[in-house]
């Protein structure tokens, strides 16, 4: 069984992922910052309520009538229904200062001690807290009811926890919703962007990047070919070791962001480096290397720089050279072997039409004739290469008819074309 082993997720979708975690992570602690600070400001905002509802009940003179009377929950437990619904608060107890409810929202629990604490209240002193009682956990206010100085009686007033996380849960809803907008709007966001990534990087990976930098390395300094690039300034952006020994600059890191103008190559090949049209296989000096030189501008819609290629052809115009050479000297030597071969058909056929004594003369006169001149030229001409040269171009314009002339003031060796050699 073969078992297809998943391609890694490209440098973009890896982007994208890390990016999408970031912003929900983000939002999401941002909500949950929100929502801790909301529930705080909102029990802090309950006990400032009951606070107040319980200070306003402790100064009501109802309320201080009330507690001397013979029946103190009679009068004490209507009005402290209503003050419950008019200050939209769950619990108003009224209760003497041993802690004996006269009101509480469950009529079961009037005359039954109070669950908190009332000490700082009995010393005169209003204060609030977070307890469980009867009704559950609430925020509440305990506060001393004052005659003449002195304590006569407790109101605790309260908000249920539960209310209050009740009263959030509206503000955690737009929260909610605007977290979800926000991660959204991320979310397109970082999505938008790693698409143009991924179209920049082909949909690779990094592992795929890293090799293909890797690979366009070796590439790059394994070719004999000088590779040179140059940006929109015309500054050296990239350059291989084989286009740093053919054009003899110095190293890679001397030589990258300088402008071509500055390296010092030959006037030539330094406007063919800056012209902005293509160059084909144009041919120029550098130092001491003949250099093919091609060029082509990278473009998208604006110029972006200048791929210039570099191929040494030193070593092929000196083949050339000598090739051409060679075939000059065996163009010679045929013109050469094809008039011995007329002049000796020549001498056959006088000694066939019995004219030895003519063919005899003509054999001596031309071979005469050929010494003369090869000792002519050779006197003349120290260099036996130039001499043979002469003497084979004389022979193929024997050959073909035409007339070898050497002009008066042509330079032969070190000196003047001697008076001795006829110019003809």
């Amino acid at each position: 069984m073969r078992f297809s082993v998943p391609r890694p997720r490209s440098l973009a979708g890896q982007l994208f992922a890390m990016q999408a975690v970031l912003i929900a992570v983000l939002v999401a602690g941002y909500a949950l910052f929100t929502y801790v600070s909301d529930r705080g400001q909102a029990e802090e905002a309950a006990g400032r309520q009951a606070m107040a509802v319980a200070g306003t009940v402790a100064d009501s003179p109802s309320v201080r009538a009330a507690i001397h009377t013979s029946d103190p929950s009679a009068r004490l437990q209507p009005y402290a229904l209503q003050v419950m619904g008019d200050a939209d608060v769950d619990f108003v107890t009224i209760m003497n200062t041993h802690g004996i409810r006269w009101t509480h929202p469950t009529q079961t629990e009037i005359g039954k001690k109070f669950l908190g604490r009332i000490a700082p209240a009995l010393a005169g002193d209003s204060f609030t807290e977070t307890y469980k009682g009867t009704l559950g956990r609430s925020v509440r206010a305990v506060t001393p009811i004052m005659e003449d100085g002195k304590v006569i009686g407790l109101v605790s007033a309260g908000i249920k926890v539960e209310a209050i996380s009740k009263r959030v849960q509206g503000q955690l809803t737009a929260l909610l919703g605007v977290a979800a907008g926000s991660l959204a709007l991320g979310a397109i966001g970082t999505y938008a962007i790693n698409a143009r990534l991924r179209r920049h990087t082909h949909n690779m990976n990094a592992a795929e990047l890293s090799q293909m930098h890797d690979y366009h390395q070796a590439a790059l300094h394994a070719v004999r070919e000088g590779l040179l690039m140059l940006d929109g300034q015309y500054r050296v952006a990239l350059i291989n070791d084989g286009g740093r020994e053919l054009l003899g600059v110095a190293s890679e890191g001397e030589v990258v962001g300088r402008s071509v103008a500055e390296l010092g190559l030959p006037a030539p090949l330094t406007g063919a480096l800056l012209a902005s049209e293509p160059r084909v296989d144009e041919v120029h000096l550098a130092a001491d290397r003949v250099l093919v030189v091609n060029t082509s501008p990278v473009s998208g819609g604006e110029r972006r720089g200048t791929v210039v290629t570099l191929r040494d052809v030193t070593e092929l115009q000196s083949v050339m050279g000598e090739l051409d050479s060679e075939r000059g000297f065996t163009q010679a030597l045929r013109s050469q072997a094809h008039e011995a071969a007329n002049r000796l058909h020549t001498v056959v056929s006088l000694i066939e039409l019995g004219r030895a004594e003519e063919a005899v003369d003509f054999a001596t006169a031309e071979l005469e004739l050929a010494q003369a001149l090869t000792d002519q030229v050779v006197a003349a001409v120290s260099e036996p290469v130039l001499a043979a040269l002469l003497l084979g171009k004389t022979a193929q314009a024997n050959e073909r008819g035409v007339e070898l002339v050497v002009s008066q003031d042509s330079r032969l060796d070190d000196g003047l074309l001697p008076p001795s050699l006829p110019s003809r």
